[in-house]
């Protein structure tokens, strides 16, 4: 085990709590080290909550509410830019560099792109490939707008099929979305359509086939589904069931046939020329806007990802170092002083490996509150008490006690730097100081990284692996043999 005394932190309350040992005046100082325990961070979920924040109201008025000016288009794709050049920086043979650098490139051409998406999805049967056919022999020759039609996958399919999955990632790259159902929406076409409205893509809910219903049933339906998408509904008929024709000839005589009737959808064609003629740019934008947050988030997991590479070891130092500071030093106040130095270490150099710069005065603020938090949500307690079921701590004597206080200490120690991990991974790019921090969240993150720890295979492997460290061998066998006597 290596101990980096050349940092001041570290080194100064490592040598502060021996000393205070050795003077027995720790009495007083651990009413003020309650606030100093151990470091833990704090992380948020992410995923799509960027397209959350101006969410269309679900009609095709609304779209102008989307951030699809070119300025903000533009200053997204900078911003995948930079997590992507700080890959290059910092793991400069990435695998993905390439792709992602030819990706950026990509979404700076797509900001003039000409041509507009429009996806028809829906379940299988219910008019997609009809509705793309009648609307390019007829439609698409009356507007100026070129388009270019995609058929998804059907969705909903058996489980285990692909093509649901598929179909969702065709939608994504589309400018515009028409989702056909022959009906009244089931739970899983509504759970869709919610997740297009989370993701800002403009959707028409497409009622086709209403002319197989009756009168009154035809209006019921289609009621239901504008109360449920907020009127954003049209109904059609793109293949209208044939009907018989009957004529009467001057002899008497009775003439029928089967005609079919032409393709019912005038109502969507002048939605979609009024869409096209007065929002087709802001579709373009809205696109590329989209795929910058998801390229820069797809960047960020790759960052992210090289960075836990590098920052394992250092957690795995600093909790080995904590260890040894609280299994040799048998007053528990001053194990929480050293363990206190020790994470305000811990804290700068994991700031520094996802570049969020801390002064001493920030760290040992950072651990001091992780500390505090740790001791109020009762972790230390809970720790203690896992290792001490581990290692039946009740059948030994004072090296047995001193082995409780190491192992638990490494434990925290680990959990309040995976914790911290998770909270930088949530941070913007080069954040000049990450000294502000949320409390609730933290406190919600420090819980979670700590029952994420607390399965039993987990501790028990941890505890051995700390035994090993902290202990001869001659003592490991004696350990094991009380715990055996008492079991």
């Amino acid at each position: 085990m290596v101990v980096k005394l050349q940092r001041p932190i570290l080194v100064g309350g490592l040598g502060l709590s021996f000393s205070l040992w050795i003077l027995q005046s720790w009495h007083h100082s651990i009413v003020q080290l309650s606030e100093f325990g151990l470091l833990s961070a704090l992380a948020v979920g992410g995923g799509l909550w960027l397209f959350q924040q101006n969410r269309p109201k679900g009609s095709l008025e609304k779209l102008d509410g989307m951030p699809v000016d070119r300025a903000t288009v533009e200053s997204a794709i900078a911003k995948a830019e930079i997590v992507i050049n700080q890959i290059a920086q910092e793991a400069e043979n990435h695998i993905a560099l390439e792709a992602l650098q030819e990706k950026v490139a990509q979404l700076v051409l797509e900001l003039d792109r000409q041509e507009i998406k429009l996806a028809v999805t829906g379940g299988k049967s219910v008019g997609k490939s009809t509705l793309i056919r009648v609307l390019e022999s007829s439609w698409q020759q009356e507007i100026q707008q070129k388009v270019n039609f995609c058929e998804t996958a059907p969705l909903f399919r058996e489980v285990g099929e692909r093509s649901h999955t598929v179909a969702l990632a065709e939608v994504n790259q589309a400018d515009f979305v028409l989702f056909l159902t022959n009906g009244d929406l089931t739970d899983s076409e509504f759970q869709v359509l919610q997740q297009l409205k989370a993701a800002n893509q403009p959707t028409i809910l497409v009622f086709n086939k209403q002319d197989q219903y009756l009168a009154d049933e035809r209006a019921n339906v289609l009621l239901s589904l504008k109360q449920r998408m907020q009127n954003n509904v049209v109904a059609t008929a793109v293949s209208p069931v044939p009907i018989k024709v009957r004529k009467h000839e001057a002899d008497g005589s009775v003439q029928e046939w089967m005609e079919q009737p032409a393709p019912d959808i005038q109502q969507l064609t002048q939605q979609l020329s009024e869409v096209l003629l007065q929002q087709g740019q802001q579709l373009v934008w809205a696109t590329t806007f989209r795929k910058a947050m998801l390229l820069k988030a797809e960047a960020k997991n790759l960052l992210n990802g090289t960075r836990r590479d590098r920052v394992t070891p250092v957690i795995e130092q600093y909790q080995w170092i904590a260890a040894a500071a609280a299994f040799a030093n048998p007053v528990p106040a001053l194990d929480v002083l050293a363990t206190a130095a020790i994470n305000a270490q811990m804290v700068m150099d994991l700031g520094n490996i996802y570049q969020q710069k801390f002064s001493l005065e920030q760290a040992q603020t950072v651990a001091g509150t992780m500390g505090s938090l740790m001791l109020k949500l009762g972790l230390v307690e809970l720790s203690t008490k896992a290792v001490s079921t581990v290692l039946k701590s009740n059948a030994v004597t004072f090296v047995a006690g001193g082995v409780v206080q190491g192992v638990s200490a490494a434990y925290l120690t680990r959990v309040a730097g995976l914790s911290l991990v998770e909270y930088f991974e949530q941070q913007e790019i080069a954040i000049d100081s990450g000294s502000n921090l949320n409390l609730d969240k933290l406190r919600q993150t420090l819980h979670k990284v700590f029952q994420q720890n607390q399965q039993i295979a987990f501790l028990q492997g941890f505890v051995k692996q700390s035994v090993k460290r902290l202990l001869p061998e001659t003592q490991q066998v004696e350990l094991v043999g009380a715990e055996k006597a008492v079991g």
